[in-house]
């Protein structure tokens, strides 16, 4: 086989995006830019490719970029394992973690200058020093600067005459999300606490460690199951609207002001809605106070006003952001106004681009970083007026970056990653099938919103088309699928985001302290608990001379781990099996999860939920299918240069045979660690 030292690939990777919707899109005539790619390029008839486990963003993506299992590059979670405390998990989304080599990296070598753009799990910091490799961060998986970049969490805020005055900033003591569930009013300060309450959700993201023991179906990542049959208003900063007093400037009559909490609560702006000639309110003009003489940003139509400049008081100190803002919502008759209020972004922020000239080249001549919501908490009729506005911005605006950076640095080799498909999944799936814990969910809405963010994906598929008339490659790709589960709710097993105590407890292994009335604690009893689950689908035994508090005999590992697994078999959710598959590590090694000795990435024992019981994705086989015609694999469609036309092979494609395709198509060696092969089936052999 000839390979073209010359050839060009991007790889348009979107996270969640799944084979079996994407059929179904293309069958009804929705997707026109990924038909012309099938038409000009190669795929499975299904689309599918085999994932591999866990089927969760981190360790996926590692395995797209250096064809290895996880078990190999040691990528195997959001979380990796402590090294010693087995109730402790270690954010994982560092390239330093990543023991393979990342095919990036052997472009570079060959001299093909290589641009990485948000590719979460195993990019970032940059893993190699050669000029040629361009790196945009890949520490969170949603938006560029997720967190380096977020000076605020974004809100809605809700404006009615008859809301009460009041003189604190108040906040539930359930919600955690900056701004959901408060009250202000005519107030410049809000006390710490407050303060502290909304900055928690960012806490989370930004630590290295999480400790958290989870004791029921509701907890770790169902959390925002029950939020998301929330409105909008109802998780909206609720203010006073009142008239105007005390302006600096004239005010047309009419007028009237309502309070926009920023700097987490600690300064306001002021919301202005104005009455047209004939009287009817139509207008909301936000300023930073009321001796402005010009608004910030004028909202008229609903639409989405990209970022405008404005500042944050963060940890005493003045830093100049950008906001988006939508007008949701405002009475004819001014009684009332909702505005969405996004997420304030640092205006100097190129730490996360290497190099940094990187960020003031897309600043300057696309526009800055805009952030994407991540409420994730709408009902249909309000996540089209938010969310899929939010996507379309921001969809386009990467795609803008990348296409500007591909002709001003001359790339030859892109690796891009968007988080749309899987944002939306996670909020959105679940409910497409009636369930008894969604009482308000129609199923169709929610099936509408999913095929409205699968278009917008062709359309950001759209703006990289031209490429292939330039004779590039183009590779649409995708980490896993997103099922929507059969049970109304799956059991407390396989949750990523920390300790799942229930199941574990009901069988014995995991203990619990008590407090005085004899209730469980948050607190493992270390010196009965003989093994934990913690993270996506793993278990660790608590073994003597490994661990700082193991009881367990090393001789006794083997018979534990035998009945653990049995008592895994016979567990039984509402009178249904939900464990399908447990093995021990060793034996996991034919998945590729065998780690090296000492290596405490990989629990003693994996398992996988059954068919239906599944959370979205990550704690079960790739191969499972779920209702409302989803599934859990991941997508492969490859088009354009060296690539057989029109043609669909029945060869079983896997996530470890990505990178060595990509390899022999650019004519370059293999990585290091890569256990996948090239899928010659579809290379066209002639060019």
């Amino acid at each position: 086989m000839m390979c073209d030292s010359n050839r060009k690939i991007i790889v348009v990777g979107i996270d969640g995006m799944d084979p079996r919707l994407t059929k179904k899109y293309l069958d009804a005539g929705k997707m026109p830019n990924l038909q012309k790619l099938l038409s000009r390029g190669s795929a499975r008839e299904d689309l599918v490719m085999l994932g591999g486990v866990p089927t969760i963003t981190p360790p996926m993506w590692t395995t797209l970029a250096t064809g290895a299992y996880p078990g190999t590059h040691g990528i195997t979670d959001f979380w990796n394992q402590h090294p010693t405390e087995l109730d402790t998990l270690v954010y994982s989304l560092d390239s330093r973690n990543c023991k393979a080599e990342q095919l990036w990296n052997v472009f570079v070598e060959a001299g093909k200058k290589t641009l990485v753009w948000h590719w979460p799990g195993s990019s970032w910091p940059p893993t190699s020093d050669n000029p040629d490799l361009h790196v945009v961060e890949g520490t969170t998986p949603s938006d560029i600067n997720f967190v380096n970049g977020s000076m605020e969490y974004e809100k809605f805020v809700w404006a009615k005459e008859e809301f009460e005055e009041s003189a604190s900033y108040q906040m539930e003591e359930e919600d955690h999300s900056s701004g959901a569930g408060c009250i202000i009013s005519g107030v410049e300060l809000a006390d710490e606490k407050a303060e502290k309450k909304m900055s928690n959700a960012m806490d989370t993201f930004q630590s290295n460690t999480l400790k958290a023991i989870l004791m029921s179906e509701h907890e770790g990542e169902k959390n925002g199951a029950y939020k998301c049959e929330m409105t909008a208003k109802e998780r909206s900063v609720k203010v006073q609207l009142r008239p105007c007093k005390n302006w600096a400037k004239a005010l047309p009559e009419g007028a009237k002001e309502f309070s926009i909490p920023v700097s987490n609560g600690l300064e306001r702006r002021i919301g202005l809605i104005v009455p047209n000639e004939n009287g009817i309110y139509d207008t909301v003009e936000i300023y930073k106070n009321k001796k402005a003489e010009q608004p910030l940003v004028v909202l008229t139509d609903n639409k989405l006003v990209p970022p405008i400049f404005d500042t944050v008081l963060k940890e005493n100190e003045r830093v100049e952001v950008t906001r988006t803002h939508i007008l949701m919502e405002l009475a004819a008759d001014g009684s009332e106004v909702l505005v969405y209020v996004g997420r304030a972004m640092k205006v100097d922020a190129p730490d996360l681009f290497h190099p940094k000239h990187l960020y003031k080249d897309i600043f300057d001549h696309v526009g800055p970083v805009p952030g994407v919501t991540l409420l994730g908490s709408h009902m249909p009729e309000d996540w089209f007026k938010v969310d899929a506005q939010s996507w379309d911005f921001y969809a386009k605006w990467q795609a803008d970056c990348i296409n500007y950076l591909i002709k001003q640095e001359g790339y030859e080799m892109v690796f891009s990653h968007l988080h749309n498909v899987d944002c939306v999944g996670h909020v959105m799936w679940e409910r497409s099938t009636q369930r008894k814990e969604f009482q308000k969910s129609i199923p169709e809405e929610f099936q509408a919103v999913m095929e409205y963010t699968y278009v917008q994906t062709d359309n950001y598929l759209g703006e990289f088309m031209p490429l292939l008339d330039e004779g590039w490659t183009i590779i649409v790709t995708s980490d896993h699928g997103l099922v929507s589960a059969r049970e109304d709710m799956p059991p407390a097993l396989g949750d990523p985001f920390g300790v799942n105590a229930k199941a574990m407890v009901e069988m014995g292994y995991t203990v619990l302290k008590k407090d005085e009335n004899g209730e469980p604690l948050r607190e493992i009893d270390w010196e009965k608990t003989t093994a934990v689950a913690p993270r996506g689908l793993y278990i660790y035994i608590n073994l003597k001379g490994r661990n700082p508090h193991g009881i367990v005999d090393p001789a006794d590992k083997y018979d534990l781990e035998e009945r653990i697994i049995t008592d895994l078999y016979n567990y039984r959710y509402e009178g249904k099996r939900c464990v399908a598959v447990a093995l021990r590590q060793q034996d996991a090694a034919l998945l590729g999860l065998k780690t090296q000795d000492g290596d405490s990435s990989i629990g003693d024992i994996v398992y996988w939920l059954t068919e239906g019981f599944n959370r979205v994705h990550g704690d079960s086989l790739s191969t499972y299918m779920g209702t409302a015609d989803t599934s859990e694999s991941p997508i492969f469609v490859i088009g354009g240069r060296g690539v057989k036309q029109n043609f669909y092979t029945d060869r079983v494609i896997r996530e470890v045979d990505v990178a060595p395709t990509m390899a022999v198509l650019a004519g370059v060696r293999m990585p290091a660690q890569c256990e996948g092969a090239p899928v010659y089936q579809i290379l066209d052999l002639n060019h």
